[in-house]
């Protein structure tokens, strides 16, 4: 148990390609992909995970057909009012990162009503990435910091003017599909992360693939640059 990361963070990767060995639409993968985000929630509450963010909609998603992107907003809308009920029951609490004012209406009052909703609860913290970028994040910490009459700005600064402050740094970052980068998610905070690759696609994950990436992190030592 001293060994379980207090935040995870997991690139979620493969929905379209699930799909596609299946010979069904995309958005049947991101619907399963829905389902594997519910499970691993589960698993997290269960091992006394305090924080799980979730890379669910990048500022490079917007580029692919609007089909798929208004199957994924509507989507997000049901998962975002199926997860606040949930976390009620279950004492889990929503947040969200990412540009918000780029989001359509409709999913941007579901934010409102679930984060506002479950603001109270003590357990897991779950934060979705939604319309997220890191190098956007870091800019927007920066214009901010300058629009405040900032002349010297320090790490500090920047770190307390991310999406999410009051968030710890992730001391492990999963991606599934089997693709080794960090595709602009979270490159501040991932300073010294340790990275779990996993061929597994998304749709698939469940609480044992959750539990290997735990053992190979047990298996690491963190040194953050001592000896």
């Amino acid at each position: 148990m001293n060994n379980i990361p207090q935040h995870i963070a997991i690139i979620m990767d493969g929905n379209g390609r699930w799909a596609k060995a299946r010979r069904l639409p995309r958005l049947a993968g991101h619907r399963e992909g829905a389902n594997a985000v519910k499970r691993t929630i589960e698993a997290a509450q269960k091992l006394g995970i305090k924080y799980l963010t979730l890379y669910a909609f990048s500022t490079e998603n917007w580029s692919r057909p609007k089909e798929e992107i208004d199957g994924l907003m509507d989507l997000l809308c049901k998962t975002l009012d199926t997860y606040t009920g949930e976390a009620q029951q279950k004492n889990f609490r929503l947040l969200v990162s990412g540009a918000r004012e780029e989001l359509p209406p409709a999913v941007l009052e579901k934010i409102e009503k679930a984060v506002q909703t479950t603001a109270a609860n003590t357990g897991l913290t779950v934060n979705l990435a939604l319309n997220y970028g890191a190098r956007q994040e870091i800019v927007h910490a920066v214009n901010t910091l300058l629009a405040q009459g900032k002349k010297l700005i320090s790490m500090d600064d920047i770190s307390a003017h991310l999406y999410q402050p009051a968030v710890p740094d992730p001391e492990l970052i999963i991606r599934t599909s089997g693709e080794e980068r960090l595709s602009n998610f979270l490159l501040w905070q991932a300073a010294y992360s340790e990275f779990y690759f996993t061929p597994v696609l998304w749709p698939d994950f469940n609480a044992d693939e959750l539990q290997k990436a735990l053992d190979a992190y047990a298996g690491r030592t963190r040194r953050f640059g001592g000896v």
